[in-house]
């Protein structure tokens, strides 16, 4: 693995991160760490998670599904980007460290790309880690081949928003990752129905998230917070922006508002809104099984295929075509899905 640029370093750590390996890159904006899965041949999809979450706490409920992780390693090799002080054993971050802004995180992504020699990639952000990703899409058109966006935020925070997350920082700051920010994490992540009730036990994927919550550097999982909660307005960005994007929300999501007017300002040819019933943001964890169908239409449009579909090498360079046809079906979406109801606005 080479340094493309000049400034940029890493030290490789030399293990084996649940099939994964995982490597420390000192970028120009700080270190940052990238488990990556998969065959280095194939082309790159690269993955940004939520605030408090990494790789495993954000995206191995979908790969733990046989079928997508079919879909997604037999075409992809996966470049999992943990936020700063998220990965697995991170140490906290030093309180002389600035915080970075949400551009710096931005401009990190196109350094891990520089290290691993990675020219365009397809992305694959999850709320914040979506706002990311659409940031680094928007400065870096030409290194982005689509956009897989879940529970995205595109706007900068609203007041409730901010308020909120200055109760989470100083929660953060003063208690560190107490019973109540995991509440608010929860919330945030999850439909009531997976968090349970009175009634209703919490599902075991909720249990799963608090274990791996527990293991955060609360004080790391402040500097993002604090990152978020400084972001601005992407909406005229969104405009410009030159890929094909697949959303999808949860109906019960805090951002389903935000999911909808991104969709709104995209070029409707190139982007398509799942939303899915009875979910919360996280569909990655909550119903992965609801994406299967939308990302192998997404996929189609640049001639990848899960194995048993494959008629073309999934090796060969990824080209943007248009969006499938079948993508733009709601139709098609509602026979085979049913908890899916998706939003297409097509030109006559």
């Amino acid at each position: 693995m080479g340094d493309s640029g000049g400034s940029v370093v890493s030290v490789d750590v030399e293990r084996i991160s649940f099939g994964g390996k995982e490597h420390h890159i000192q970028t120009n904006y700080g270190p940052v760490s990238v488990a990556v899965y998969g065959d280095h041949d194939k082309p790159a999809l690269v993955t940004y998670p939520d605030i408090a979450l990494n790789h495993m706490s954000c995206f191995q409920g979908l790969l733990f599904c046989p079928e997508a992780a079919s879909l997604l390693l037999h075409n992809f090799c996966i470049y999992h980007i943990s936020p700063p002080g998220h990965e697995f054993g991170a140490a906290p971050i030093s309180p002389n460290a600035p915080i970075p802004s949400v551009d710096d995180l931005a401009d990190q992504v196109a350094d891990v790309l520089d290290f691993f020699g990675l020219g365009s990639v397809m992305c694959f952000g999850v709320t914040a880690g979506a706002y990311i990703l659409t940031l680094f899409a928007s400065k870096y058109r030409e290194r982005v081949l689509g956009l897989i966006l879940v529970s995205p935020l595109c706007k900068g925070p609203t007041w409730t928003e901010w308020l909120y997350s200055k109760v989470m920082s100083n929660l953060l700051y003063y208690y560190g990752m107490c019973g109540l920010v995991k509440e608010c994490l929860l919330q945030r992540y999850f439909s009531k129905e997976v968090r349970g009730f009175s009634e209703l036990p919490e599902s075991d994927i909720v249990q799963a998230c608090k274990s791996l919550l527990d293991q955060r550097q609360s004080m790391n999982v402040w500097r993002f917070v604090q990152t978020m909660n400084e972001r601005y307005d992407l909406t005229e960005q969104l405009k410009q922006l030159q890929c094909r994007t697949l959303i999808f929300v949860g109906e019960n999501s805090q951002f389903h508002t935000e999911a909808v007017h991104m969709t709104s300002k995209l070029d409707r040819r190139y982007c398509a809104l799942v939303e899915v019933q009875a979910c919360g943001s996280l569909v990655t964890e909550e119903q992965p099984h609801a994406m299967l169908i939308p990302m192998e239409y997404f996929f189609m449009g640049y001639g990848l295929y899960r194995p048993s579909q494959l008629n073309c090498s999934p090796r060969s360079p990824l080209s943007p075509f248009c969006i499938s046809p079948e993508l733009l079906s709601p139709e098609s979406m509602g026979v085979k899905l049913k908890p899916i109801k998706t939003r297409v606005r097509l030109e006559v």
